[in-house]
């Protein structure tokens, strides 16, 4: 099961390669989408502090607030920001009981799906992230194997998990089958 562990281990893997290319250009657009690498980064650190409030807000979307990293700060400011908000997840995840869900757009999500939310976000944004900066994120093998078991349970096994994962958001073909579109976590309890 994906916990707040996964989730500062993760961190700490896409932050530190993400550390190390601050000096990159960081407007740069990442292949096949719209958004520069500071934005996909941007959005990541978003998607943690959200995570976060919706699962301690509970099963009710609470939309009381507007919160939003800003993609023109500093590419090391960015980098603090995804460690700071992946640490606020990983205590929320721990600190939430079992069987508490709280609200996503996508259906309702216990404690490992908003994990393991975080953990795909992180791990195949930053690999959006060396892309438009010309170089190569190696997305860690045991920790996409958890991300897929958990998110995408119909996801083939027995095959490379970093490419895997990649096919499972969308972005590459895996042997036979066609780059996916219209893709969706599994973010309710499993068995669900």
């Amino acid at each position: 099961m994906v916990d707040g562990r996964d989730v500062t281990e993760v961190a700490e893997r896409c932050a530190a390669f993400l550390a190390g290319v601050v000096d990159r250009d960081w407007a740069a657009v990442v292949p096949g989408m719209d958004w520069t690498v500071a934005r996909t980064v941007a959005h990541v650190s978003d998607c943690l502090l959200w995570y976060a409030t919706d699962l301690a807000a509970g099963p009710v979307e609470l939309s009381t607030a507007e919160v939003g990293v800003r993609p023109d700060s500093s590419p090391a400011d960015l980098v603090r920001t995804l460690r700071s908000f992946a640490s606020v997840l990983a205590a929320v995840v721990d600190a939430t009981p079992a069987g508490t869900l709280g609200w996503h757009p996508w259906g309702l999500a216990d404690a490992a799906g908003f994990a393991g939310m975080g953990c795909d976000e992180m791990l195949v944004h930053t690999h959006d992230a060396a892309r438009g900066l010309g170089c190569e994120f190696a997305i860690p093998p045991d920790l996409a194997r958890k991300v897929l078991v958990r998110m995408f349970p119909e996801a083939p096994t027995g095959g490379d998990p970093a490419r895997t994962l990649l096919w499972a958001n969308g972005r590459v073909p895996l042997d036979d089958l066609p780059k996916r579109t219209g893709w969706r976590w599994h973010s309710a309890p499993l068995g669900s």
